[in-house]
C-alpha cells in the first residue's frame, strides 16, 4: 500500500531539483541502428515445473521465447517469477523481450522526464545498453523491479526496509501494521527495539514495562500469519537489540529456549520439522535476531571487565554484569540455534555518511543494508564472470562502463518508485540510498586459478569491490552535477567526504599479489580520485551506493555459479535439461581453472572425470597438491574454514557503503569457544555484521530421536523380539542365533546417493522380520566392496542374534560422510551418507509406521498425508517388479556361504529420465523436479513452493528449482 500524497509530493520535489545539461551516455556493447534483440538467436521453450512430493504441476507456460544461450533453469525461474499477467490469458507475457522492454522503457521514460539525459540520442543509447546487459545476464535488478515496474501495481523497486519503533504503544502497534503491509507485498523489514523500556523499568503509571521481548511475540505471530499470503516470497525480518539493554539476556536466549522446546516436543512425538504441523506453536521463528555490540563492550570482553546495562529513558545503570559472561551467553545461543548474529555498532557508524541525520541502528533482514531508520534498499547485482576475458584477465574498463550505467538506472528508479509508508517515502527520496553489488566472485576466482582463501583471492576481491564502489560514487557525483546532490548532503557534507577519503585510503592499503589484481586496483585508485574531485565540487547524488546482497533468485536468473561473496558450494552440481530431467555435472569453472593453471587437455579430462565420480579433487590423477586449494568449496571434503570466510569478508568490507550478507558455516563439532573467536575476529577485522550457522544445530532437519537414542543406550529395556529368548535364570544373557531358512524371500533395491550407485539386498524370515542384508558397491576386489561386504555380514549376524533393526536405524541415520546428497529414491530424497540412506530404506521396508514416525523416517505418501492433514496406514510405494537380469547379476552378494535367492524381487523407481553423458564421466540421472543443489545441505529449509531443499545464499536461502527465496534479494 502506498500513500499517494507522500509519493506525489516527493515526485514534485524531485522534478524541481536543479538541472544542468543532463548526462552523456557511452555506447559500449551496442551498435548504432542495430537493436540488441536482433543480435541473438531466439527459441521457443515449454516451462513445466512440478512438486517432487506428489508430481503435481506447480507452474506451466508453454511457448515462451528466450535467447538460445539462456539455461533451462534461468528460463524457468524468470518465466514463473517475473512474467506478469494471468496464466492462459493474452495479457500474459510470453517473451523475455516483453519483460525487459517493460522495465527498460519505464526507466528510459522516467530518465527523460526527470532530465537525466543530455539528448534524445543519449536516452536511446541508455535504453539499448541497459537492454543489452539484461539480455546477456551481465547484471540484474532486485526482484521487486521485475515484479512491479511497468505494471499497474505500485512501482515498488526496493526489496527490504528498515523501520523504527519508539517507546509508546501507538508506535509499537504502528510497527505491527507497517511490517504487515511490507510482508503483504512480499518484502522484508528490520528494526531495532532498543528504545522500548525493559521489563526491569517502571511505567509512568507505576507498573512494570513489558519489555521488547514480549512485543516480539506479537510481531512474530503476525509475520507467521502473513508469510504464506505474500505476493512473491515468505516474510523476512530482522530484530536488533543493543548490547546494553537491560533485557539483552532474555533477547539473546529467546530462540535458544524455543529450540529446546522444539526438541522436547519432537521427542514427545509432535511434528516439529520445517513446515511441520506443530512447529507453528513455537515462537520467535520468523525473524533473524542480532545483537548490536559496541567497541566498549568488546574491549570489556577482552579485558574481562564489568559492563553496565542501562535504562532506556534516563541512561542510569540498571544492572552490572560480566562482559565475558554476556559474550559467552551470546555465543552459546548462536551455537545452539544460529541466533543471534552480531552487528558492530561503532564500525557501522564510523562509515556512516549521514551521522548528522541520525545514527544507524538497524539493518534489513539479511544484514547487508545498514542506514537510517525508515529507509529502503534498492539493489542490483553484477555477474562478475561476464567481465572475464578469454585470456582470464578482468575487463576493468567494461566493468566501469557497466557500473556507470547501472547506477544511473538505479537513481532514476527513485524518481518514480512507490514506497509503503509516507516516512519511508520521505527518507528514501531525501537520501537516495542505492545498493549495487555482485555475484559469482567465487566462480571468478576459481576460473582464474585463485584459491578463495588465499592472499591472491582476497586481493582480487578487494580490487573489484573497490573499483565497483569508486565508480558508483564517481557516477553519483556526476549525476549530482547535473541534477543536484541528495537533499541531506548539505547537512552531512563533512562526514560524507570523510567516508570517501576512508574508502580511498583503504584502496591504497591493499597488498597486491598478481599483475591482474594490481591493474584493477590501479583503475580503482583513479576512480576514487575522480569521485573525490567531482564530489568536492558538486556533492553526491546518493548517500550510499554499494553493498553485497545474497543474490538468490536473481543469481539463478543470471546463471551464476556462486551467489554474492560466497565461494563455490561444491564441485559437482545438478544441471536441469530441456524436458525436465537433470544431470550431474562438474562445475564449468573447474576445467577453466585447470586451464588457467596450465594443465593439458587430456589431464583436464581425467581430473574432471575423477571429480564427477568422487565429488572432490583429493588424489585426482595428475593434479598437483599445491593446486588443491583452488578447488576448495563451502562444503565437502576440502571445505573452506570459517576463518577463510571471515578473511574474505574483511578484505572487501572497507570498499562497501553497506555490509555483507553472509552466514559463516561451522561444522557440527565446532565449540562455543570457536563461535566466540569468530565473533571477536569479525570485530577486530572491521566487519559490520556477522552471523554463524553450526551444522545440525536446528531440529528442522533429519535428526536422530534423542529419546530413543537414550533408550537404546540404556540397554533397550523392554525391547524383546521373537529372536530374543528370555534371559537364563542365572542372569547371564546368551543370545541364540536364529538362522534364516534355506529358501527365503528377499528384495533388491538399486540406489544412487550423491552420484554413487549401489544395490541393497535384504532377506526376510517367513514372518517378514529382517534377517540379512547384502550391500554391493564398487568393483569386485576393491577396498570399498570388501568393507561393505564385511559390514553387511556383521549386521546380518547381529540381526540373526536378535539385535532389533530399530537399534541400527537409530545409530546410522544422520551419519554424515561422502558420498552424500540427492538420491533416486522418492521416499528418501536426500541422504547424508550411504549408511544414512540404507537404514532409512530398511526402516521404510521393515518397521511399522508408528516406530518410524518416532524416528522421523516417513515415506513420500506419509509425508504428503501429513501435509494435507490426513491419517491412517500407508499404502505400497509406487514401484514395479521386474526381473532385470543385469541388476540380479550385479547385486548378487559376493559373500562366502550366501547367495541371493532366484526369486528375489527387484524394485526400481518408475519414470526416471533418460541418463545423459557428460565429459566421459559416468552419468547420473535425477528425477524430474529435483533441486539443482550442488550438494546436500541438510540444514537448509524446504521450499514452500515446490518442496525441494533450498541452498544457502548469503544469510538467506534460495530454491534452485523455482527461484523462491527466504530473504530479500
Amino acid at each position: 500500500m502506498t500513500d499517494n500524497r507522500g509519493t506525489k509530493a516527493s515526485k514534485t520535489a524531485t522534478k524541481a531539483a536543479p538541472r544542468a545539461t543532463g548526462l552523456k551516455v557511452r555506447r559500449v556493447n551496442t551498435s548504432p541502428g542495430v537493436h540488441p534483440y536482433d543480435e541473438v538467436t531466439w527459441e521457443l521453450r515449454d516451462v513445466v515445473m512440478t512438486n517432487w512430493r506428489d508430481g503435481s504441476v506447480n507452474f506451466e507456460q508453454r511457448g515462451v521465447e528466450f535467447p538460445d544461450f539462456w539455461s533451462v533453469n534461468a528460463t524457468n525461474i524468470v518465466t514463473s517469477k517475473y512474467f506478469r499477467g494471468a496464466l492462459g490469458s493474452s495479457a500474459r507475457e510470453r517473451s523475455l523481450r516483453q519483460l525487459i522492454d517493460r522495465v527498460v522503457r519505464a526507466y528510459g521514460a522516467a530518465g527523460t522526464e526527470h532530465g537525466y539525459f543530455a539528448s534524445p540520442a543519449d536516452a536511446e543509447i541508455f535504453e539499448h545498453e541497459l537492454t543489452w546487459m539484461l539480455l546477456h545476464q551481465v547484471f540484474s535488478f532486485n526482484s521487486p523491479v521485475w515484479f512491479n515496474v511497468g505494471t499497474s501495481a505500485p512501482q515498488q523497486v526496493s526489496a527490504c526496509f528498515i523501520l523504527s519503533v519508539d517507546d509508546t504503544m501507538e508506535s509499537i502497534l504502528n510497527w505491527y501494521r507497517e511490517e504487515g503491509l511490507i510482508f503483504k507485498g512480499g518484502s522484508g523489514a528490520g528494526l531495532n527495539l532498543s528504545r522500548i523500556r525493559s521489563s526491569k523499568e517502571l511505567l509512568s503509571s507505576g507498573g512494570t514495562a513489558s519489555g521488547p521481548v514480549s512485543f516480539m511475540r506479537g510481531a512474530d505471530a503476525s509475520a507467521g500469519t502473513i508469510k504464506s499470503g505474500g505476493a512473491t516470497r515468505r516474510a523476512a525480518k530482522m530484530v536488533v537489540l543493543d548490547v546494553d539493554h537491560p533485557d539483552i539476556v532474555d533477547f539473546v536466549e529467546t530462540k535458544s529456549r524455543e529450540e529446546s522446546k522444539i526438541r522436547a516436543l519432537r521427542d514427545a512425538g509432535f511434528d516439529m520439522d520445517l513446515g511441520g504441523r506443530d512447529i507453528v506453536s513455537v515462537q520467535y521463528q520468523n525473524a533473524n535476531n542480532s545483537v548490536r555490540v559496541t567497541d566498549e563492550f568488546m574491549r570489556a570482553v577482552i579485558d574481562d571487565a564489568d559492563f553496565n546495562l542501562r535504562a532506556r529513558l534516563d541512561g542510569r545503570t540498571v544492572e552490572t554484569i560480566s562482559a565475558q559472561s554476556l559474550f559467552r551467553t551470546i555465543a552459546q545461543a548462536a551455537w545452539d540455534c544460529a541466533d543471534p548474529g552480531i552487528q558492530y555498532d561503532d564500525t557501522i557508524n564510523d562509515w556512516h555518511t549521514c551521522p548528522e541525520s541520525g545514527r544507524i541502528s538497524a539493518s534489513n533482514p539479511c544484514s547487508e543494508y545498514v542506514h537510517l531508520d525508515n529507509s529502503s534498499c534498492n539493489l542490483a547485482s553484477l555477474n562478475l564472470m561476464k567481465f572475464l576475458r578469454k585470456d582470464l584477465s578482468f575487463d576493468a574498463d567494461a566493468f566501469v562502463a557497466a557500473v556507470e550505467l547501472i547506477i544511473t538506472a538505479m537513481d532514476i528508479s527513485i524518481c518514480f518508485a512507490d514506497f509503503p509508508t509516507p516516512e519511508i517515502t520521505r527518507v528514501s527520496r531525501m537520501f537516495r540510498q542505492l545498493g549495487i553489488g555482485y555475484a559469482n566472485l567465487g566462480a571468478l576466482l576459481m576460473a582464474t586459478g585463485r584459491a578463495y582463501d588465499s592472499e591472491g583471492g582476497r586481493a582480487m576481491g578487494a580490487a573489484i569491490t573497490s573499483l565497483m564502489t569508486a565508480t558508483a560514487y564517481r557516477r553519483s557525483a556526476e549525476i549530482a552535477a547535473a541534477l543536484g546532490a541528495y537533499d541531506g548532503f548539505a547537512r552531512n557534507t563533512d562526514a560524507h567526504r570523510r567516508v570517501i577519503r576512508k574508502h580511498a585510503a583503504a584502496t591504497d592499503a591493499v597488498r597486491t599479489v598478481g599483475t591482474d589484481d594490481a591493474r584493477v586496483l590501479a583503475v580503482a585508485a583513479r576512480e576514487w580520485e575522480r569521485a573525490q574531485s567531482v564530489g568536492e565540487k558538486h556533492g553526491w547524488r546518493n548517500a550510499q551506493v554499494s553493498l553485497l546482497a545474497p543474490t538468490g533468485t536473481i543469481g539463478l536468473a543470471m546463471d551464476c555459479d556462486t551467489t554474492g561473496i560466497e565461494p563455490d558450494l561444491a564441485l559437482v552440481k545438478m544441471k536441469k535439461m530441456v524436458g525436465g530431467s537433470s544431470m550431474r555435472i562438474v562445475n564449468q569453472t573447474v576445467p577453466a581453472a585447470l586451464r588457467a593453471l596450465g594443465y593439458a587437455e587430456e589431464t583436464i579430462e581425467a581430473i574432471v572425470e575423477y571429480i564427477a565420480e568422487h565429488g572432490h579433487v583429493i588424489d585426482a590423477p595428475g593434479l598437483r597438491r599445491e593446486h588443491y586449494e583452488v578447488f576448495d568449496c563451502a562444503i565437502g571434503e576440502r571445505a573452506i574454514t570459517p576463518m577463510g570466510h571471515i578473511r574474505m569478508m574483511a578484505a572487501v568490507q572497507p570498499f562497501l557503503s553497506g555490509a555483507i550478507s553472509k552466514t559463516v558455516n561451522m561444522p557440527t563439532s565446532a565449540t562455543v569457544e570457536e563461535v566466540e573467536q569468530i565473533y571477536l575476529e569479525g570485530w577486530r577485522l572491521g566487519l559490520k555484521a556477522l552471523a554463524i550457522y553450526r551444522d545440525n544445530c536446528k531440529v528442522g532437519q533429519p535428526l536422530s530421536d534423542l529419546r530413543g537414542a537414550k533408550r537404546s543406550a540404556s540397554g533397550g529395556a523392554g525391547e524383546q523380539t521373537a529372536a530374543q529368548p528370555a534371559a537364563a535364570p542365572s542372569g547371564e544373557h546368551r543370545p541364540v542365533r536364529r538362522r534364516l531358512p534355506k529358501i527365503r524371500q528377499s528384495q533388491t533395491v538399486s540406489f544412487t546417493v550423491g552420484g554413487a550407485e549401489g544395490y541393497l539386498t535384504a532377506g526376510s524370515y517367513p514372518d517378514d522380520g529382517l534377517g540379512e542384508v547384502f550391500i554391493k558397491m564398487s568393483k569386485q576386489g576393491s577396498t570399498l566392496s570388501g568393507v561393505m561386504d564385511a559390514f553387511a555380514i556383521a549386521v546380518s549376524i547381529a540381526l540373526q542374534h536378535g539385535v532389533p533393526l530399530e537399534t541400527y536405524v537409530r545409530k546410522f541415520i544422520n551419519m554424515r560422510f561422502e558420498p552424500a546428497g540427492m538420491t533416486d529414491d522418492p521416499d528418501v530424497r536426500i541422504a547424508q551418507s550411504v549408511m544414512d540412506y540404507l537404514f532409512r530404506r530398511l526402516a521404510l521396508d521393515y518397521l511399522p509406521e508408528q516406530t518410524r514416525a518416532e524416528l522421523g523416517v516417513l515415506s513420500a505418501q506419509e509425508r504428503a498425508r501429513q501435509l494435507t492433514g490426513q491419517h491412517g496406514g500407508t499404502g505400497p510405494a509406487d514401484a514395479v517388479e521386474t526381473a532385470d537380469p543385469e541388476v540380479a547379476e550385479v547385486a548378487g552378494p559376493d559373500v562366502a556361504g550366501a547367495a541371493v535367492d532366484a526369486g528375489a524381487v527387484h524394485t526400481h523407481q518408475v519414470g526416471l529420465p533418460t541418463t545423459l553423458e557428460v565429459r566421459g564421466a559416468m552419468p547420473r540421472s535425477v528425477p524430474p523436479g529435483e533441486a539443482l543443489s550442488a550438494q546436500n545441505v541438510v540444514d537448509a529449509p524446504l521450499c514452500f513452493t515446490c518442496g525441494v531443499t533450498m541452498r544457502p545464499a548469503g544469510s538467506c536461502y534460495v530454491c534452485e528449482q523455482c527461484g523462491s527465496t527466504s530473504g530479500c534479494s
